[in-house]
């Protein structure tokens, strides 16, 4: 499926640099780019939680009344946020009018419990959410907009961590599969940038020869698969030595010079604070190439 329409989101506080990514690549693609602004999690103030699970603020502001300070209001923080999030609306406008004129821009203030429902409504009308680096760092509300994106709608996600080359034409690609769902869910929705690809390696971390997984000959079936939508593929079967599979296979995108890693997400939905789970997260960064989920 071509990637016409794109979803770029946001937090108050971020600098314009996600959404300039996200505007590169809908100019290289001829989409459409939605961008929802988000303000942080008003009760987010510390990691830290109490005993019953209940954020720490309450606590901070009974220290800081002891201590003659003026105390955390979360009704003076909301509308603050508000404020914020006004600002930064404008200077998206600003540099998307300069850089890239079809596009969309919408606001939301919203407590922590609503971020992933916010996102999750307009990732469901969107081809894919780009992840840039700054909200990737993003403790408060880069795990509950990946949850929301990703974890709750089916579609697509590119992360693009620090360093990486954003791209949706990549010359060669990796796919890493173990003949999973959300492997293959994720090779369906990049179809269409494995067809454009001069190069696609499937690989396989110490695949068994199953008849009811990996197959009789490992990687062929995904191979014949893809051949038919016209990727040009190999397959790579490798050995982990001892080693992770995230290891493994962050080294051989290395060693084969891959533009962009294609692979499912796996991770448990009803841990919030997770961004992604097993060889996913591990992979992140590791080395640093635009990575394409889906689940």
């Amino acid at each position: 499926m071509a990637f016409k329409s794109l979803l770029s989101v946001a937090g108050a506080d971020h600098s314009d640099r996600d959404v300039r990514t996200a505007a590169s690549l809908c100019a290289e693609v001829g989409a459409h780019l939605s961008v929802l602004i988000m303000s942080p999690p008003p009760l987010v103030v510390s990691p830290s939680l109490l005993g019953d699970g209940i954020p720490e603020w309450p606590r901070q502001r009974a220290h800081a009344i002891a201590a003659g300070e003026k105390p955390y209001r979360p009704i003076e923080r909301f509308s603050q946020d508000a404020a914020s999030l006004e600002k930064t609306s404008r200077q998206i406008h600003k540099l998307l009018r300069a850089t890239w004129r079809c596009y969309d821009v919408d606001v939301v203030n919203c407590d922590q419990a609503s971020v992933g429902d916010a996102v999750r409504a307009r990732a469901l009308c969107n081809d894919v959410t780009i992840v840039g680096p700054a909200l990737l760092n993003d403790i408060n509300v880069g795990p509950l907009v990946i949850n929301g994106s990703l974890f709750d709608t089916g579609k697509p996600v590119l992360v693009v961590p620090e360093g990486a080359e954003a791209t949706l034409c990549p010359r060669r690609v990796l796919v890493g599969w173990d003949s999973r769902v959300e492997a293959s869910r994720s090779v369906r929705e990049a179809l269409n940038l494995l067809a454009g690809a001069e190069e696609v390696r499937v690989a396989l971390v110490d695949p068994e020869t199953t008849c009811a997984g990996n197959g009789a000959e490992p990687g062929a079936d995904i191979a014949a698969y893809l051949t038919r939508h016209g990727a040009r593929v190999s397959v790579d079967l490798l050995a982990s030595a001892g080693k992770s599979a995230a290891t493994v296979l962050a080294q051989h995108a290395i060693d084969t010079s891959a533009d962009m890693i294609v692979m499912g997400a796996y991770g448990n939905r009803r841990l919030r604070e997770r961004l992604f789970g097993g060889v996913t997260r591990s992979i992140v960064g590791k080395p640093s190439l635009p990575l394409f989920l889906a689940r």
